[in-house]
């Protein structure tokens, strides 16, 4: 069985996460099949979003080292690793989301478990949805490890500093509520519903303009870190790109009926 299992219906991608038995620890097939899915999404104009979830009630309780390194007896044999990795070095970090983000928005479905790099590729997903029982930590530290999916550079852009830094350096755990609290997850659901909720999202985002959708979550992802003055004009050649496209003649058209239809209706 694969590691990640990849779905499309209805404009929209779901990737599973596979390994249910270690509690979906990533393996470095998964990391791979993730990018080549992120990667099909980018280049496919009829894939609107992505949502990303764990099967068997876990999102992911991070790397597993053993399985990183080739050495697992349950490894996923529809991924030539060596072969993978001599051919782009970086592959894992743009798996990981920490060297490569799809043109697509992603929405992270959380169940259970997401610790460690559970919570690293977490950030760097766009809307995140949680069930209640959910756990959230950023746990290297507690093993002398460093944290290489980028939290310590995007933790305290996402959320206030000073929890950012006492969640970097004790590697404790939260709850959904309170990652919800100070910003990390945007929903907490019954235990069991992040799925349907992201699916409700991802179809509302899914009847958007795409266009307009690519090119707002361009804006989100670089200019982050910039000046406002900067990020201001880097926004302006997005946004008039977007004007000048056909997606944005037709749209106020179908406003002005949409608004018309109600008018007609209410009288």
């Amino acid at each position: 069985m694969a590691d990640a299992l990849v779905e499309i219906h209805d404009h929209v991608m779901t990737v599973t996460l596979n390994r249910p038995h270690r509690m979906n620890a990533m393996s470095g097939a998964m990391i791979v099949r993730m990018y080549d899915a992120f990667l099909e999404a980018s280049k496919n104009d009829d894939i609107r979003c992505i949502i990303v979830t764990g099967a068997d009630g876990n999102f992911t309780s991070g790397a597993d080292l053993k399985a990183m390194s080739g050495d697992a007896d349950d490894a996923d044999t529809g991924i030539d690793m060596k072969a993978r990795s001599k051919e782009d070095p970086e592959i894992h970090w743009k798996g990981l989301l920490r060297s490569y983000r799809p043109t697509k928005p992603i929405i992270a479905a959380v169940e259970g478990v997401a610790i460690a790099g559970g919570t690293e590729i977490l950030q760097a997903m766009d809307i995140r949805i949680a069930g209640e029982s959910a756990k959230f930590g950023i746990s290297e530290a507690k093993w002398s490890l460093y944290p290489m999916g980028g939290s310590a550079v995007r933790l305290p852009r996402q959320i206030p500093y000073t929890v950012a830094a006492e969640l970097l350096l004790t590697g404790k755990h939260i709850s959904a509520r309170e990652a919800k609290d100070i910003g990390l997850i945007g929903h907490v659901v019954p235990d069991g519903k992040a799925l349907q909720k992201a699916q409700e999202i991802a179809e509302t985002i899914s009847k958007n303009g795409p266009l307009a959708i690519e090119a707002i979550l361009k804006t989100l992802h670089e200019t982050s870190g910039m000046t406002e003055e900067d990020a201001l004009a880097y926004e302006y050649q997005y946004g008039w790109s977007v004007f000048a496209s056909d997606d944005a003649k037709e749209g106020p058209k179908a406003f002005s009926c949409l608004l018309y239809t109600s008018d007609a209706a209410d009288e």
